[in-house]
């Protein structure tokens, strides 16, 4: 069964920090590149970073820098660290393979950055 639970999420100002976790089924974890997306109001999900099995790291061109994205093989966990938060990053933030190979997504966590 293939199981994505996210948390973490919460609200901050610009310029904030949160860290996401999202655990992951085992026999997924270990096979597949993992990722981390997000869905902004009105928009399409999109890619934010995903994380190899040997650590290999891609990030897109708008949180480079300001995100981290890091796996914990132990406990078939992802994090996601997202530091210096912007308006722009409000969104609700899965986890899921890259590329999606499987119709399945947690609730995910919702961000929101606002004054």
């Amino acid at each position: 069964q293939v199981q994505f639970v996210e948390s973490g999420g919460g609200s901050v100002q610009p310029g904030g920090s949160l860290r996401l976790s999202c655990v992951i089924s085992g026999s997924i974890f270990s096979r597949y590149v993992m990722a981390w997306y997000r869905q902004a109001p009105g928009k399409e999900r999109d890619f934010v970073a995903s994380t190899t099995r040997s650590n290999n790291i891609y990030y897109t061109n708008s949180v480079r820098g300001r995100f981290t994205i890091s796996r914990d093989s132990a406990n078939n966990t992802i994090y996601l660290q997202m530091n210096d938060l912007k308006p722009e990053d409000t969104a609700v933030y899965y986890c899921n393979t890259w590329p999606l190979t499987f119709d399945a997504w947690g609730q995910g966590a919702q961000v929101t950055v606002s004054l």
